[in-house]
């Protein structure tokens, strides 16, 4: 279903990116973002579920500023080089490489933003400082708390587990609090509960959470 291309961000850094297609005309387009361990297999997969969906989904390698092609597992030891290499990107950089992406995918419709993890802090940042997004959805983003005081220019829904040893609720109070217009879903369940690779996925939460995701966009960006 899915193929590799390549966009350039406005400061000419390209970068590579995977592109899933729906089996008929486009209803509109989402930008998928991924978590620390690359565009992997997991994330083509929530991509080509877009893309049943009737969206042409395009998730960024915002790895690529770093090193081509990088697609991390799950294990202890991948976590930490997904976090060593999260560490060397600037956020400027990689805001410019999602940008570049969002204009990639206007041609197909409305634009909508998806992250998860580390994506999940971008698709609420591409709420508020970037162009050309109709609506960002955001899992569990540990950086939203950060900048909850930015005002998102576009509707949005936050979806974070209760149980997330890396996101304390008080946190998750914080972004409530700064931003009661936006819909904060509280699961059962822990971090990256989205990932069936993951130990911490659950599957009653990621269905919850999907179906919530797949009717917002479609109320949104069509």
């Amino acid at each position: 279903m899915g193929q590799t291309i390549t966009l350039t961000a406005k400061d000419g850094h390209k970068l590579g990116a995977y592109r899933a297609d729906p089996a008929g005309k486009p209803r509109a387009a989402i930008v998928v973002i991924q978590e620390i361990f690359g565009v992997n297999g997991h994330m083509r997969r929530v991509a080509d579920g877009f893309a049943k969906e009737g969206y042409v989904a395009v998730a960024p390698a915002l790895f690529d500023r770093v090193e081509k092609g990088i697609e991390l597992g799950y294990d202890p030891k991948s976590i930490e080089s997904g976090r060593n290499i999260r560490a060397k990107l600037a956020l400027d950089g990689t805001l410019a490489d999602l940008q570049a992406a969002i204009e990639y995918a206007r041609p197909f419709g409305k634009v909508g933003v998806v992250g998860y993890c580390w994506g999940g802090s971008l698709a609420f940042l591409s709420a508020t400082r970037l162009d050309g997004v109709a609506a960002a959805v955001g899992y569990y983003g540990g950086m939203i708390a950060a900048h909850a005081q930015e005002k998102p220019r576009v509707p949005v829904i936050l979806h974070f587990g209760e149980h997330d040893q890396s996101i304390p609720m008080s946190d998750v109070d914080k972004v409530k609090a700064a931003r009661p217009e936006v819909p904060v879903y509280l699961y059962n369940a822990g971090h990256g509960f989205n990932c069936d690779e993951r130990g911490s996925y659950n599957a009653e939460a990621s269905k919850t959470a999907l179906e919530r995701t797949l009717k917002f966009f479609a109320e949104k960006i069509g």
